[in-house]
């Protein structure tokens, strides 16, 4: 796979991509990390939350409990979108990569990019998307 950046290619990831898991869901509908989310499930995707803490306390979002992994998910993942910080990102790549069957796309939100992780993303037969907002691109081109 490859790293997408072109428009064709990222058009094609929103179209064909129904399942989304979200690591670094929250639950502040004022954060990107919920207002994303919750615009894509308004557009028909199948939105997984992935986040430990609000695992614990039992919380579901969008009709679907929160998961504590992406080990914990209950099917397989078009796409994992990650909410976390450029320098939090490589702690979860062992986690997408033990990933069965593994996801067609990484997604890294806007803001947010690790060209190592990246590289070995790809290498494992991920395409992955850099520095974007799904939520925008949704508007701009769907």
């Amino acid at each position: 796979m490859t790293l997408l950046t072109a428009r064709t290619d990222v058009m094609k990831v929103l179209e064909d991509s129904r399942v989304v898991a979200v690591i670094g869901f929250h639950r502040d509908p004022g954060k990107p990390a919920h207002y994303v989310p919750e615009y894509l499930d308004r557009q028909g995707y199948t939105i997984l939350p992935v986040n430990p803490a609000l695992a614990a306390r039992g919380e579901s979002f969008f009709g679907r409990p929160v998961a504590s992994t992406l080990a914990d998910l209950p099917g397989p993942v078009d796409v994992v979108e990650v909410f976390r910080r450029s320098d939090r990102v490589h702690e979860h790549l062992a986690d997408i990569l033990a990933m069965q069957p593994l996801p067609k796309v990484v997604w890294m939100q806007q803001g947010i990019r690790d060209d190592g992780v990246a590289a070995q993303l790809v290498a494992a037969g991920i395409s992955v998307i850099q520095d974007r907002c799904m939520l925008a691109d949704h508007r701009m081109w769907m």
